[in-house]
């Protein structure tokens, strides 16, 4: 939780400063939710601090209009050329991440980026800033469904999976209502944590994440309130998959007996912790095969399975298709 400071005076926002200009821009299906939740905890910021602080602007690639995932289209204030100074230029997309004007939409952010510009993502807009090297070294991350795909993209950023990262001149999202908390982050480094609190309470958010909470992933979605030591287990295998631990070794990282660990897996999930893990791999598995154009066998192999024909079999027996009909089918 972000420490109450003081008052709006007390936080280096002197009359030379008045002012922080947020553009975010939007790419073909991008996400509502992931915009709204980051645009309006600034106006309430504005609103709780009696300020008009902050500032926000729309940006398209070609200064069109641009559809959301939800079918609504949005009008925007600028083109990525003719975009005034801000002090962060947020890139909001979603699955489509091959648009009209995507080479020189990148090298518009390399520019930035060369400038010593502030960038960030929401969701999915971090594999755009990705495409243009501008998070190569730097801490991010990204919607965990992601994840897999924007690692093996893109070895040279450090994807965390939390569920938002600010490193230097870098923020990026997760996504979702994750949005919320980046800003509430912003807002609180801006006004203390007063406002920041405030604004939470506005969105009926009860709790601000900060950048140390994870993001609940695949098959961690369902394990929150159960135990703390299933919970360390699950992520373990979800962190080793190209070379799994063995049940064993993971009971000793998570301080029980295997029988423990097992009797654990079978009370929360009714499984096993060896056919649980292989799950975990399979679903890793599936977003690579949906996501990039990797071969199947470095999909087998980056998900701990040596064999091409180990990995189509129980590939087909926990989805009921192939690998290669899985690459097939996905649009």
């Amino acid at each position: 939780m972000i420490e109450p400071s003081g008052p709006l005076e007390h936080q280096g926002l002197g009359e030379e400063n008045r002012h922080r200009h947020l553009s975010f821009l939007v790419i073909d299906q991008f996400s509502m939710l992931c915009l709204a939740a980051a645009m309006d905890p600034l106006r309430s910021a504005n609103r709780m601090a009696a300020s008009d602080y902050y500032k926000w602007s729309l940006v398209s690639v070609d200064g069109l209009a641009v559809r959301a995932s939800n079918g609504m289209e949005l009008n925007v204030d600028y083109s990525i050329d003719n975009l005034p100074k801000c002090d962060i230029l947020f890139v909001c997309a979603g699955y489509r991440l091959e648009i009209p004007g995507q080479s020189h939409l990148l090298a518009k952010l390399r520019e930035r980026g060369r400038r010593g510009a502030a960038l960030g993502a929401l969701s999915v807009g971090s594999h755009i800033l990705g495409q243009a090297g501008l998070l190569n070294g730097y801490d991010c991350t990204i919607h965990w469904e992601n994840r897999a795909s924007f690692q093996e993209a893109f070895p040279n950023a450090h994807c965390t999976g939390q569920v938002f990262e600010v490193d230097r001149n870098r923020y990026t999202s997760a996504g979702g209502t994750t949005s919320i908390d980046l800003m509430l982050h912003i807002i609180g480094e801006d006004f203390g944590g007063r406002v920041a609190n405030e604004v939470a309470n506005q969105f009926q958010h009860e709790r601000i994440r900060t950048n140390a909470d994870r993001q609940r992933v695949g098959p961690e979605r369902d394990l929150g309130g159960k135990s703390e030591k299933l919970q360390k287990a699950v992520e373990l295998m979800a962190e080793h998959l190209e070379e799994p631990l063995s049940a064993l070794e993971i009971a000793r990282q998570v301080g029980l007996s295997l029988r423990q660990v097992e009797r654990l897996f079978l009370r929360h999930l009714s499984s096993t912790p060896g056919r649980y893990y292989m799950s975990v791999r399979l679903e890793r598995a599936r977003e690579l095969l949906r996501h990039t154009n990797a071969p199947i066998l470095d999909v087998a192999l980056s998900t701990g399975f040596t064999s091409h024909s180990y990995f189509a079999q129980s590939y087909r027996t926990h989805f009921g298709c192939s690998p290669s009909e899985e690459r097939r089918a996905t649009p």
